[in-house]
């Protein structure tokens, strides 16, 4: 296998996990009228887009910080941070 090839299948690995994570989370967050979508993921920084309630939410940035980074650091160890994206 090309080192190109496994890269690539390492980094749809990595976005697998993270998905999975983030759909744990997200009846809780759509729970209280928000969501989130997976932007993409750079140097171990995952981009978040949140939508609904979460825009403007003087919470948002605690819920990413506090909940999201760190459920996901748990699972997928490779995860340096989470940054919010915006629309």
């Amino acid at each position: 296998m090309s080192q190109q090839v496994q890269v690539q299948t390492q980094d749809q690995d990595m976005r697998a996990r993270v998905e999975q994570v983030l759909e744990t989370i997200r009846p809780y967050i759509q729970g209280d009228g928000g969501d989130l979508e997976l932007v993409d993921i750079v140097a171990g920084i995952v981009q978040i887009r949140l939508a609904g309630a979460c825009v403007g939410c003087m919470h948002s940035m605690m819920t990413l910080q506090a909940g999201v980074e760190r459920m996901l650091k748990e699972a997928v160890p490779e995860i340096k941070g989470v940054e919010a994206m915006p629309f």
